[in-house]
């Protein structure tokens, strides 16, 4: 929900993947907004969350302030909304629970920094964004992935680089698992859908920790086409889940803050 994601996931692979962790004030503003549409609720809507958490009025209230003053939110009338920022964010975790998807013809996407000085922003901008288009870094300057989704490149990305098509004279699949870690991906994603299964019954504020936590991780999905995909990949499994998941959840959710 709320948080950038690395383009290569850094969860262990095998059973020992790491807890979910918990929310802070922040965080539970942000995950809500971001699953809600439209990205709007009132301050008491908010203040309704945080008490799932045990986290008191004051704080909630306090974080909202502090958002405002960031950029992050934008306050009327009592109602918070997202910023145009993190409206484009809830668009990317929106779409990461349905890629799209076009047929791969075994072309790969490439992007080369052609630049010879940039500034640690602009720098900084380019990685968030190559993570959002969900490609792999080979080197220093040199991004890539199969040709397979279908998104706009930013500006910050023309801007930077040369864009380039072609193909590894290599197995593809080589490259694809030097780029990303699918052992990882596939292990924390597998943890999460047993999380999913386990989480139908209880508590809200765990079903919130939850669901924060499948949202995070299906944004860090390399989305590769099929042939270059380990045995028994999860993604698709974890994603059908998660949407029954949070039917139910959401329902629960609208419920307890009274919209």
């Amino acid at each position: 929900m709320d948080d950038t994601v690395a383009v290569s996931p850094a969860a262990p692979a095998g059973p020992a993947a790491p807890a979910l962790r918990s929310l802070t004030a922040r965080s539970v503003v942000l995950s809500t907004l971001l699953g809600h549409h439209p990205p709007a609720l009132p301050a008491r809507a908010l203040v309704r969350v945080g008490e799932l958490f045990g986290t008191a009025e004051g704080t909630v209230r306090t974080a909202l302030t502090r958002m405002v003053a960031a950029g992050d939110l934008e306050q009327h009338d009592g109602t918070y909304r997202l910023t145009d920022r993190l409206l484009a964010r809830q668009a990317r975790q929106d779409d990461s629970r349905a890629p799209r998807t076009r047929p791969w013809d075994g072309g790969w996407e490439i992007a080369v920094v052609t630049p010879e000085r940039r500034s640690a922003a602009d720098r900084a901008a380019l990685r968030q964004a190559m993570a959002a288009l969900r490609l792999g870094e080979l080197r220093e300057g040199c991004w890539m992935r199969p040709a397979n989704l279908l998104r706009d490149r930013p500006p910050v990305v023309t801007a930077q680089c040369t864009l380039l098509t072609g193909a590894p004279e290599g197995d593809p699949a080589r490259l694809a698992a030097a780029l990303w870690d699918l052992d990882g991906w596939a292990a924390r994603a597998r943890f999460l859908e047993s999380a999913l299964r386990e989480d139908r019954t209880a508590a809200l504020a765990e079903r919130f920790t939850v669901s924060a936590a499948v949202l995070r991780h299906l944004l860090s999905d390399p989305v590769l086409p099929r042939e270059l995909l380990p045995a028994d990949w999860p993604g698709a499994e974890l994603r059908r889940r998660y949407e029954a998941f949070d039917r139910d959840f959401r329902a629960l959710l609208r419920r307890h803050i009274g919209i």
